[in-house]
């Protein structure tokens, strides 16, 4: 697409919202929201008088408005091929709509609430970004990758070998989807270049098997995030009942090995896919990050790459249980969850557990590999200013996204999506259907799965009564229309991380994913309308993973006809 082009839908695009919101007269239903000074506690405070209760912030407020910064900001990068700018407009509309057009408050938002915010709020899981990349940049320069290489192309023969293999040391590692991302793109990036398999396909695999298997899996970050929206005590076990019918997740697996064994590929994949094949264009457009030419220590051999990650996965496991108290009082002050595994587990806060390890086995990785004589000291400190530049784009962009999230909390989508979900409750049995489009949509709008269960599983757990089967069903639809929201947005850190663990351009990797998550999100749209009417996983889980495979079926002999026309 010429320059020209891409500047005019961007000022259309700009200036159907300034036609939209003048328009339209917007007076949102909710007049006050709870102080967040002091909370809604009513305790003598300065901004509220004592009351608990304060004006809405912005007209825009719980209303589709709070929708448009982010939409607008995932149009503009699609359309554009340009993250960085279409996130900082979605920022600026954002702060523009919380301070109801006043340019000095829309820059105070956009600076304290966005930036500043996403900066601080996430400064635990950027030392984590930093630490794994300068651990892969060690990795690299004792040989451990190299000798895995090697391995690998003695042992997978094929590029469906290699993609299996991809896809398996994805589900193994289910601790964390960042951790999961960055050590399966550096692991297998070798691996997938040898197989000529494109970076966009190897990102979708690596996307696909971070946040679904976190979804499904009782330890991990994922599981502590949900048990701790859900009510006390119920979280955990909700989560474990849930499992079954989260379709999107498990048909995602079905998904990637189906179109493994088929080997066949579709929407822009496809043009991907063949241009690796035949001209070994491994990124067909598009930033192509050239590889550096890697230093081959003779002495290095696989234990030198499995080790890391191994120690790296037991320690962050532990480091998680410390932040949740396992051991005794935790780093909030309690005690509550001393011995209790589940307890610690949801108690837990990933954005300080993961750095915590990951800082600890950084210096034994060091400590190992000049034991092993394998690099020096100088060597070594070589790797970390190489660690951080490697995470630089993805570091921008997730503080765009996570300020985008931030201004755009100012606007209240939570409250608009809850009254949205509220009108649906008199729907019962399709209830769970309903449930699983508006978590997608919230979850791609904002590039958040957390935010989105955060958000919906208190509506659930409402709308639906205590051994209600529609309990279970619809919690597991909040869960899997999240991750496939989260998915499908490219504002998502997880889908920006697959693009960096990768080294796929970021809107490459998006535009070649939406056709897959979405082909898999409707076969899960009408799964759970048979879910819930039949309320038996037993039942609906084959039917889902038949429809799933005979889905693709269908597409290959549709795509194949086309070839042939």
């Amino acid at each position: 697409m010429k320059k020209s082009s891409i500047i005019k839908i961007a000022v259309i695009l700009l200036a159907l919202v300034a036609v939209v919101v003048c328009a339209t007269t917007v007076h949102t239903s909710v007049e006050t929201i709870a102080c967040a000074t002091c909370e809604g506690a009513g305790v003598d405070c300065a901004d509220c008088a004592g009351s608990g209760q304060v004006p809405v912030p912005s007209n825009y407020y719980a209303t589709f408005v709070s929708l448009l910064p982010p939409i607008i900001a995932i149009v503009l990068a699609l359309v554009t091929k340009e993250v960085y700018s279409s996130l900082f407009i979605g920022i600026a509309l954002a702060g523009l709509f919380s301070a109801n057009f006043n340019p000095v408050t829309a820059m105070d938002n956009l600076l304290e609430t966005g930036l500043i915010g996403a900066v601080s709020g996430t400064a635990g899981i950027f030392i984590f970004l930093v630490v794994l990349g300068i651990l892969v940049a060690l990795v690299n320069k004792a040989g451990g990758s190299a000798a895995f290489g090697a391995w690998a192309e003695k042992h997978i023969k094929t590029r469906t070998g290699a993609m299996l293999a991809t896809f398996v040391l994805g589900v193994l590692i289910f601790i964390d989807d960042y951790f999961n991302c960055l050590t399966v793109g550096s692991v297998m990036t070798p691996v997938a270049d040898r197989h000529k398999i494109s970076r966009a396909k190897l990102a979708y695999l690596i996307d696909a098997t971070a946040a679904p298997v976190c979804m499904i899996a009782p330890v991990s970050s994922w599981a502590a995030a949900v048990a701790s929206y859900a009510e006390e005590g119920q979280g955990i076990s909700l989560f474990i009942q849930a499992i079954p019918y989260n379709f999107y997740s498990l048909l995602t697996f079905v998904f990637i090995i189906a179109i493994c064994l088929m080997k066949f590929d579709f929407g822009p994949m496809k043009l991907h896919e063949f241009n690796a094949i035949t001209k070994g264009d491994l990124f067909t457009s598009g930033d192509r990050v050239e590889e550096t030419e890697e230093v081959v220590v003779s002495k290095g051999k696989v234990i030198d790459l499995v080790l890391p990650i191994v120690v790296l996965i037991i320690v962050c496991v532990l480091a998680l249980l410390y932040v949740g108290g396992y051991y005794g009082t935790d780093i909030w002050g309690g005690t509550d969850n001393a011995g209790n595994f589940i307890g610690a587990f949801g108690n837990t806060d990933a954005t300080f557990g993961l750095p915590w390890g990951a800082l600890i086995v950084l210096v034994l990785t060091i400590a190992y590999f000049m034991c092993r004589r394998l690099i020096t000291f100088k060597e070594a400190m070589e790797c970390v200013p190489k660690g951080f530049i490697a995470m630089v784009p993805a570091i921008t962009i997730l503080t765009f996204a996570t300020a985008l999230k931030n201004v755009n909390g100012l606007l209240g989508y939570a409250t608009y999506v809850e009254n949205l979900l509220a009108s649906a409750g008199a729907l019962a049995n399709l209830l769970p259907a309903v449930i699983f489009i508006v978590a997608c949509i919230l979850a791609f709008a904002t590039g958040t799965s957390w935010g989105t269960f955060g958000i919906l599983i208190p509506i659930v757990t409402v709308i639906f009564e205590a051994g209600d089967p529609l309990l279970i069903i619809g919690m597991s639809a909040c869960l899997a229309g999240a991750v496939c929201g989260d998915h499908c947005s490219p504002i998502s850190d997880t889908t920006i991380m697959s693009s960096a663990g990768a080294k796929c351009n970021h809107l490459n990797h998006v535009s070649t994913q939406l056709p897959y998550a979405i082909t898999v999100a409707a076969v899960s749209f009408v799964s759970y309308i048979i879910a819930g009417y039949v309320q038996n996983w037993m039942i609906a889980l084959p039917i889902a993973a038949v429809l799933m495979v005979a889905t693709l079926f269908v597409i290959k002999a549709v795509t194949k006809k086309e070839v042939e026309a």
